[in-house]
């Protein structure tokens, strides 16, 4: 199979490896990036965060909370560049949705996009003169209506308008919440407790890690122990529970629900093109080369 060399641009630049490992990475997978990082990562040439898998697209996080806490929504509606989400009329039409999402609950983005929005006729239709008016494409992608489990309040957290939290909490502080919200934000974990780790994600980590204590030449037993050992740093570091809190680290999270006598009910974490690709062409020379044929 022939490798391109925006795919091994790609890889590169997802985990850091050499070009030659990269090219070679590709070629044992035929091409597929999700096995060429994991291939890396079983030799060793490439650590392939999570993050290297979130190449975000442009666009923003809208977030809604009700005053008693009882109710909140969260809203991603993409752009194709920077320039447009920093827009007046984009936010003001994030804005306008995420009110129409708290009024109506739609069920879906099919519905979503039925419901009224204003003098505009409906969600669809504003977002069709949005593009005509912009001259870029924009998608509402994903949005979550979010209630407060019985005895819990939300809180929520919005950093910048690239990532939104909404955080359930029972007990605790009244700034508990928000301080919580903000470690999900800067700490980014895929569950709350280890249970709620998708088992396919944790099959995949324990298998990188056991090609690459195999290759340490270390006899079987000790070669377990050190899977075991990774695999709990792993779920200890994925975890809400298992994290050093943000504004305190000599205190996981879980120490300070129990001190706060408090528990997490719901996390509802959103980063702008998370999992999305990005655009990977020259906006300036795009517009150079038009403004030339012009």
């Amino acid at each position: 199979m022939s490798i391109s060399a925006s795919q091994v641009k790609q890889l590169r630049e997802q985990t850091g490896a050499g070009m030659m490992d990269c090219k070679r990475a590709l070629e044992e997978t035929t091409g597929n990036i999700e096995a060429a990082i994991d291939f890396l990562r079983k030799k060793g040439a490439a650590s392939a965060e999570r993050k290297a898998s979130r190449i975000a697209s442009e666009g923003i996080i809208g977030q809604w909370i009700s005053d008693d806490g009882s109710q909140a929504v969260m809203v991603e509606v993409n752009c194709e560049t920077d320039f447009v989400a920093k827009d007046e009329s984009f936010g003001i039409f994030v804005a306008q949705i995420i009110q129409v999402i708290a009024v109506n609950r739609p069920s879906d983005l099919e519905a979503l996009g039925e419901l009224a929005l204003g003098a505009s006729g409906s969600v669809n239709e504003a977002r069709l003169v949005l593009i005509g008016r912009v001259g870029e494409n924009i998608g509402i992608r994903r949005f979550e209506c979010i209630e407060a489990a019985s005895g819990s309040v939300l809180s929520g957290y919005l950093h910048g308008q690239r990532i939104g939290v909404v955080m359930g909490l029972k007990g605790g502080q009244s700034s508990l919440g928000r301080d919580l919200a903000m470690h999900v934000a800067a700490s980014r974990p895929l569950a709350i407790l280890p249970s709620g780790i998708a088992p396919e994600l944790l099959e995949r980590e324990k298998n990188i890690v056991i090609a690459q204590a195999a290759e340490s030449g270390k006899a079987d037993a000790i070669v377990e122990k050190i899977v075991a050992g990774r695999m709990t740093k792993f779920v200890r570091e994925n975890t809400l529970v298992g994290q050093a809190f943000v504004k305190n680290v000599d205190t996981t999270v879980e120490e300070l629900l129990t001190l706060e006598g408090a528990e997490v009910s719901a996390m509802v974490c959103y980063e702008v093109g998370e999992g999305l690709e990005k655009r990977s062409d020259d906006f300036v020379a795009e517009v150079m080369a038009q403004a030339q044929a012009g």
